[in-house]
């Protein structure tokens, strides 16, 4: 059984005079609408989740979905109205000041939207800044504070100010300076969204590439849904507050749980999200015949339209020199629309979490 990195049980946060009033009454069925008149704001509504160790759990809603709160809570800087965060075996709630400052300091780092940089402070200073707070030897923070550098492509710029960086170049100092602290979680809240759309697209290859490199566990908040496809290993979709899914990307978008996340992800690209193993019809093992297109289960179905369109023969699926599916053209063009989607909604069903 795998233990879970951060587990979350029941969590609520409600702002204001009233919060305790409040919880009582969405724990009794309120709705959020009902609950906002006594002057309150419910940020995050009964949240249960895992996230498992090694993976990107992005968590995806638009403004004012609660994202950023939840994330807060998850590191203590925003205490729970109710409920349990545990990371590891230690109750998030339960702790006090210091041991909640152990726990940023050494378990959990934290990259935030807007860099939060010491303007005063070289980009290596910045990015040793986690170490020095430690109190780690200068040398071995120094150290470790170029290796993060090295790794974010900044080696070189090491005696540059913030002022001195272009909005990516500053977005990659934070991101070198989670690195430095060698923490196994870390945190982002909306890390990338300040960014322009082609550095930003850059800025999430080279997470993509570290995470493949290092295997850290990230919670990644976003309101950009080609993000949270691109990113998620598993995707929590909120909503006023609540979860109301929990899936991988391709299961969001081929068994949307409700008619709300049906409508979110719509004109989501398809094709870059899918992969040939979500739309084959199974096979019983043997070989493709001569001149018969291949492709690999995880191609994505960008990638198989061009050996589909291209011969007469489906598609053969093949993983391991073993045929384990074809997919045929009817097949590949109906997992483009939303329609086949949508019909998966099941019926009567509300706000759902898939673990």
């Amino acid at each position: 059984m795998i233990v879970a990195a951060i587990r979350t049980e029941g969590l609520y946060k409600v702002f204001g005079r009233r919060a305790n009033e409040a919880l009582n009454r969405l724990r009794d069925g309120a709705a959020r609408e009902d609950v906002v008149r006594l002057g309150v704001t419910p940020a995050v509504i009964d949240a249960t989740f895992e996230v498992r160790p090694g993976e990107i759990f992005v968590v995806m809603g638009l403004s004012g979905s609660g994202k950023s709160t939840l994330i807060r809570m998850l590191n203590g800087l925003l205490p729970a109205t109710a409920g349990h965060v545990y990371v590891g075996g230690d109750d998030v709630a339960a702790l006090d000041a210091a041991a909640l400052r152990a726990l940023r300091r050494d378990q959990m780092s934290m990259v935030f939207q807007h860099f939060a940089l010491l303007p005063h402070r070289t980009v290596l200073e910045n990015a040793a800044y986690p170490l020095k707070v430690r109190g780690v030897e200068k040398g071995e923070r120094a150290e470790r504070a170029r290796a993060a550098l090295e790794m974010v492509g900044l080696d070189g710029w090491e005696d540059r100010l913030p002022s001195q960086l272009s909005g990516g170049m500053r977005q990659r100092v934070g991101l070198a300076r989670a690195l430095a602290a060698e923490t196994d979680i870390m945190l982002m809240d909306e890390a990338f969204s300040a960014l322009d759309p082609l550095i930003r697209r850059e800025m999430q290859d080279q997470l993509l590439e570290l995470q493949q490199r290092l295997g850290k566990t990230i919670v990644f908040i976003t309101h950009d849904l080609n993000e949270a496809m691109r990113l998620g290993d598993r995707i929590a979709m909120m909503r006023a507050g609540r979860i109301v899914q929990i899936d991988t990307a391709e299961g969001i978008l081929r068994a949307p749980a409700n008619d709300y996340v049906a409508q979110f992800v719509q004109d989501v690209d398809r094709a870059r999200v899918l992969t040939a193993a979500t739309v084959m019809e199974p096979a019983a093992g043997g070989s493709p015949e001569a001149g018969q297109p291949t492709v690999a289960p995880g191609t994505l179905l960008a990638d198989v339209f061009g050996p589909a369109l291209g011969s007469a023969l489906p598609v053969a699926v093949v993983d391991d020199g073993r045929m384990v599916g074809v997919i045929h053209r009817e097949s590949l063009l109906a997992a483009m629309t939303a329609d086949g989607a949508a019909n998966g909604v099941r019926a009567g069903e509300g706000e759902v979490s898939r673990g």
